[in-house]
């Protein structure tokens, strides 16, 4: 596989389609795979987030879910072939579980955004890909059986939509323990996109690379440190790689 290195990160040079064949291909073999996506705002995070850092770094395949690190990655000369949106995987992933017999556990979120994901998708496809369910609120002492009960429920896909650093690091050290399920996936944000509580951008924003701007203008208050601020510290890194700044 083609992995390349740039911004502290590990990222693989997959496409969607080709990511989609690893995933069904290590359920067939009743594998593991430990998925993890990248972002601009996730790469500063892990340039002094070392804990973090790890996490990622060691992950069986990272995505990059942000078009700035695609750009990023042409302009630093190692091309990635396309963004890999997570919920965009996520999405793909319910589907394929639905043709090929799957079962999914749907954890994070708050309770009643988690119950619309399980109920819309059970309606959408079939309450049979729907391995159980938990909200994202808990105490750092019930994490290891949380992750037994997820172990046990009969997953094969495991989807966690909780913020970072809070699921990577839940993934990477309790990947152990949930080693009956072949795929476990951080999708942040998405069971709030699925259930309809945030709006995606339009298709044409998001293929510009303008999904960002589109967060902004929802939420200008909360999200113009995140954006505006974040953007441009993921410019000035990219360009202390490309001319090898201190």
């Amino acid at each position: 596989m083609n992995r390349i290195h740039i911004l502290n990160s590990n990222i693989d040079n997959l496409s969607m389609q080709e990511t989609l064949i690893r995933v069904e291909v290590t359920i067939e073999d009743n594998g593991q795979l430990h998925h993890v996506v990248v972002n601009a705002g996730k790469i500063i995070a892990l340039q002094n987030d070392l804990k973090l850092r790890h996490s990622v770094n060691e992950s069986d395949l990272i995505n990059a879910d942000g078009q700035a690190v695609v750009w990023a990655s042409r302009f630093l000369g190692k091309p990635l072939k396309e963004r890999v949106a997570g919920i965009d995987l996520m999405v793909n992933l319910v589907e394929l579980a639905y043709k090929k017999n799957y079962k999914i556990f749907f954890f994070g979120a708050k309770e009643a955004v988690v119950k619309t994901v399980v109920e819309k998708y059970s309606n959408q496809y079939s309450p049979d890909i729907i391995a159980g369910y938990r909200n994202g609120y808990f105490d750092k002492n019930e994490e290891k059986e949380i992750a037994k009960q997820i172990s046990d429920s009969g997953a094969n896909i495991l989807f966690v939509a909780i913020s970072s650093p809070t699921k990577e690091n839940f993934l990477y050290e309790n990947k152990e323990l949930l080693n009956k399920v072949n795929f476990i996936m951080g999708v942040g944000g998405s069971f709030d996109v699925v259930a309809g509580i945030v709006k995606r951008a339009p298709v044409w924003m998001q293929k510009a690379g303008l999904e960002w701007f589109y967060r902004f203008a929802q939420e200008p208050r909360r999200m113009w440190k995140r954006y505006l601020v974040g953007n441009t510290k993921f410019i000035l890194l990219v360009l202390r790689e490309k001319f090898k700044l201190a």
